[in-house]
């Protein structure tokens, strides 16, 4: 008897004190747990999720190349020395890998609001930091995934030629982009309390810089007041160094030195935007009560 009050005083001396955490450290089978739930959540679906914003993606191509070229399905103009179904089809790639990376991260917390699930992600024993990296990255994944599938049913579009001119910027700036908009996906969950707040930022805010970033012009075309205005869109950049992934030219240069510049400002903005977004989240803002 007096072995087995021994035996339990010794396992009760293991377990640390009341508030101290049993995980220290990096986290790391949790945060990979909610990454592999988070990409199985948008998998379960991804005729919706992946494969139907592909098709949606190749209908704009589709329409503008038949439009310019009068119905044939070749379009004679030129843009930056390529045809122009060449031009923009890199911006339609990454067009629809920011969409998406943003729809997956603006779901995640918003959905665990609104289903009352948000327990689920606040309970287990994942920091900030690693909730963070789990959404954005799951939300990053999907976004590769969609680019692949555009990229896919394009190359299938006569007339659209991509061929990797720089490949360290294709993979920079799809990254880059990906991650910019999935941060600020997890940041409008943050502040969303309905669906109605989340289709907000979607229209008014996400749409808008997406079609006016240069997927469809080259700037130069544009007055200067109107330059002015595309240049201080991220998105522009975004979408003008992954341009310049495959066709070696774009708006913001035609050199890899040219380049580099747009390409640390958009790391640095992605640094800036993710430690604001980690704060806000550990701040419980909007979802501890």
């Amino acid at each position: 008897m007096q072995q087995s009050l021994d035996t339990s005083k010794d396992a009760m001396r293991s377990f640390p004190p009341k508030g101290q955490p049993l995980i220290t450290g990096f986290n790391r089978i949790g945060l990979w747990s909610l990454y592999i739930k988070e990409i199985r959540r948008f998998l379960k679906v991804q005729t919706q999720t992946v494969w139907a914003p592909a098709i949606t993606t190749l209908l704009f191509l589709v329409i503008f190349t038949v439009a310019l070229s009068g119905g044939g399905g070749r379009s004679g103009r030129e843009i930056l020395g390529v045809n122009f179904a060449t031009f923009v089809a890199p911006g339609l790639i990454m067009m629809g890998m920011m969409q998406n990376a943003f729809a997956n991260a603006s779901f995640s917390l918003l959905g665990g609001k609104i289903q009352g699930t948000i327990i689920d992600y606040l309970m287990p024993p994942l920091s900030a930091a690693e909730l963070t990296i789990a959404i954005v990255g799951a939300a990053m994944t999907r976004a590769v995934l969609v680019g692949l599938a555009v990229t896919l049913a394009m190359s299938l579009w006569p007339g659209v030629d991509l061929q990797a001119a720089h490949p360290w910027a294709i993979v920079w700036f799809g990254l880059m982009g990906s991650a910019f908009l999935a941060i600020v996906g997890l940041l409008t969950s943050l502040w969303a309390e309905k669906f109605d707040h989340n289709a907000a930022v979607t229209n008014f805010v996400i749409a808008p810089l997406s079609l006016l970033s240069g997927t469809f012009y080259v700037i130069s075309n544009l007055s200067p007041a109107f330059q002015l205005v595309s240049r201080a869109n991220p998105f522009f950049y975004l979408i003008s160094g992954f341009r310049f992934g495959f066709l070696g030219q774009s708006d913001i240069g035609n050199t890899n030195q040219a380049v580099l510049g747009a390409a640390v400002g958009v790391g640095l903005l992605n640094l800036a935007l993710g430690f604001v977004t980690y704060r806000v989240l550990k701040s419980g803002w909007r979802i501890k009560s």
